[in-house]
C-alpha cells in the first residue's frame, strides 16, 4: 500500500493515514460523537455476567478460582496486560476486569469477518473445519448467501473521504435483485452491505455508519492503488445469528450522511490531543488581591 494513504494494523485492531496524517475511522468517529446510553447498563451486565458465570460453590462457600484463572488468561491475551504477582493481585484484577466488556464488543464485531470468510469458503466447495461457537452463525450466513444470492461482492475494501477526513472499512458491497417495499420503493442493486452478529441485532445509528462509507469518495486497494467509489444504489444489514437471519434496508443517504458528519464535528471538539474541548476550560482562578484603602 502507498505509505502515504493506508490502513495500519496493530495487533487486534487498526488505524488509518490519509495523505500522511492519521485521520478517524467510520466507527470511530460515532463511538466518540453518538451517545450511547444503552451501553451503560450492557456494560455493568457484561462485567457482572463473566463474574457470575467464572464463581463456583465449594462445600458451600463461592471459590472464584476459575474467574481469577480466566483473568489471568484474559490479561496476557491484551495488547498492554497489567503486570501480575501472587495469588490473588487485586488491583490489576479489578483493572482487567473492568475491559471484558471491550472483549465481548470485539468478539462480535470479530465473529461477522469470521462468519463470512467460513462461509464463503464452504460455498466454494473448500473443505474446512468450522469452530463449533460458529457453527449456527455460519449455516445461517450460507442459508442468507442462497436466499438473497448477492453477486460480485466486494469484501472489506477500505474507503476514503479526504473532503471530511476520514477513512474506513466496509464490509461489503455486492448486487442483490430487486425488491419492492412497502413504501413503494425498491431495494436492490448495488448494495452495500454490513454484517452484524450482536445479541441485540442492529440499531438505528447503524446507517450513520452505512451513510459514512457510501459518501467516500474513492476505494483503496490491497497495492496501495485508488479507485472510485462506485455508485451505490441501496443499504443494508444481515443480522445473522446462531438460529437465523433478518436482512434490513436502511436509509443512507445524503441527509443522514450530514448527520455523521455532525457526528464527526463532535468528536473531532472533543479529542483529548487535537480537539477544542481543552480549550474552554482556563487554570483554577485566584480571587483579586485587596485594594489597599
Amino acid at each position: 500500500m502507498s505509505k502515504d494513504t493506508r490502513i495500519v494494523y496493530r495487533g487486534r485492531g487498526h488505524s488509518y493515514v490519509l495523505d500522511g496524517r492519521k485521520v478517524p475511522g467510520v466507527t470511530t468517529i460515532l463511538d466518540n460523537g453518538i451517545p450511547k446510553p444503552a451501553l451503560v447498563g450492557w456494560a455493568a451486565n457484561t462485567v457482572a455476567d463473566y463474574v457470575i458465570n467464572r464463581l463456583t460453590l465449594v462445600d458451600g462457600q463461592v471459590v472464584a478460582d476459575q474467574l481469577v484463572t480466566d483473568l489471568r488468561a484474559y490479561n496476557e491475551s491484551r495488547k498492554w496486560p497489567e503486570k501480575m504477582s501472587g495469588e490473588f493481585p487485586r488491583v490489576p484484577l479489578a483493572k482487567v476486569l473492568g475491559t471484558v466488556q471491550y472483549a465481548e464488543r470485539d468478539a462480535a464485531g470479530n465473529r461477522g469477518t469470521e462468519v463470512h470468510k467460513l462461509a464463503e469458503a464452504l460455498t466454494s466447495g473448500q473443505e474446512i473445519e468450522v469452530p463449533d461457537e460458529l457453527a449456527g452463525h455460519v449455516a445461517s450466513y450460507i442459508r442468507f448467501l442462497d436466499d438473497w444470492d448477492p453477486t460480485d461482492a466486494l469484501l472489506e475494501r477500505v474507503v476514503v473521504n479526504r473532503r471530511w477526513g476520514y477513512m474506513g472499512r466496509l464490509d461489503m458491497i455486492a448486487t442483490f435483485p430487486f425488491v419492492d417495499l412497502p413504501d413503494g420503493s425498491k431495494f436492490g442493486g448495488r448494495t452495500l452491505v454490513d454484517i452484524k452478529t450482536s445479541r441485540s441485532g442492529p440499531f438505528p445509528e447503524v446507517a450513520l455508519q452505512l451513510a459514512g462509507y457510501r459518501y467516500c469518495e474513492t476505494q483503496l486497494l490491497r497495492g496501495g492503488e485508488e479507485i472510485p467509489m462506485e455508485p451505490i444504489d441501496s443499504c443494508a444489514v444481515v443480522w445473522v445469528r446462531a438460529d437465523g437471519y433478518d436482512l434490513y434496508c436502511f436509509k443512507a443517504d445524503q441527509s443522514v450522511h450530514r448527520i455523521f458528519l455532525y457526528a464527526k464535528q463532535v468528536a473531532d471538539w472533543l479529542d483529548k490531543d487535537t480537539g477544542d474541548s481543552a480549550l474552554v476550560k482556563s487554570d483554577a482562578l485566584r480571587p483579586p488581591a485587596p485594594v489597599a484603602p
